[in-house]
């Protein structure tokens, strides 16, 4: 069970992290109701799955079993990970205010999912950010394929699950989120990111 509890701390980590994707999960939420920003989620969802498991295929036939390919990749990916923690806790981003907005049409559920979908995987830095950690989780769990799975099973079912979570707060408490408070929560994530690649970084030296 540790590879998934681990997984589930990166996991909660990811919740606060804000991107183009949970903005626009946030935004729905708002402006045009829970039930679609769950069906934007279920995007978003499919996407990490899909790009955690192309980064996986991919792994499998760049890493081999070394401990030196392990201790490279495994240092490559925990700084693009502290890169990543420094992106987010610099970067702002501001919801624009559409309170007031009123809908003629609204799109149907499938078209929040391939929104969602898209909008994720496009994103160069979410590629980024996969990479860097399969490179950490590899290094970590080789060549232990089952707890490296385990690790993602409990990342991206967090992830999942707080999303949830995030579009019923969000619709429920749309009057009192503003961008200043999610730019803090931006600093809070990025910070915390810094300081879990540094904490892979210095185990698998240690393993080494």
């Amino acid at each position: 069970m540790y590879p998934f509890l681990e997984g589930i701390i990166l996991g909660f980590t990811l919740a606060i992290m804000l991107g183009p994707a949970v903005f626009s999960l946030l935004q729905t939420s708002i402006h045009r109701g829970f039930k679609r920003g769950v069906f934007l989620a279920i995007g978003i969802f499919i996407s990490d799955i899909t790009l955690v498991a192309l980064c996986f295929l991919g792994a499998l036939q760049l890493i081999d079993d070394s401990k030196a390919n392990n201790v490279f990749f495994g240092i490559i990916g925990g700084i693009i990970l502290v890169l990543f923690g420094g992106y987010t806790f610099w970067h702002k981003y501001k919801m624009y205010e559409d309170n007031n907005q009123e809908e003629v049409k609204k799109p149907s559920l499938i078209t929040y999912i391939l929104k969602g979908f898209f909008l994720n995987f496009t994103n160069p830095f979410i590629w980024i950010f996969w990479i860097g950690v399969m490179g950490l989780v590899k290094a970590n769990y080789s060549p232990d394929n089952d707890k490296i799975i385990e690790f993602f099973l409990g990342t991206l079912l967090t992830v999942f699950s707080t999303d949830i979570l995030k579009c019923f707060i969000a619709n429920s408490i749309k009057q009192r989120l503003n961008s200043k408070v999610l730019v803090m929560l931006n600093h809070i994530v990025g910070i915390l990111l810094i300081l879990f690649g540094l904490a892979l970084i210095v185990r698998v030296l240690i393993a080494f």
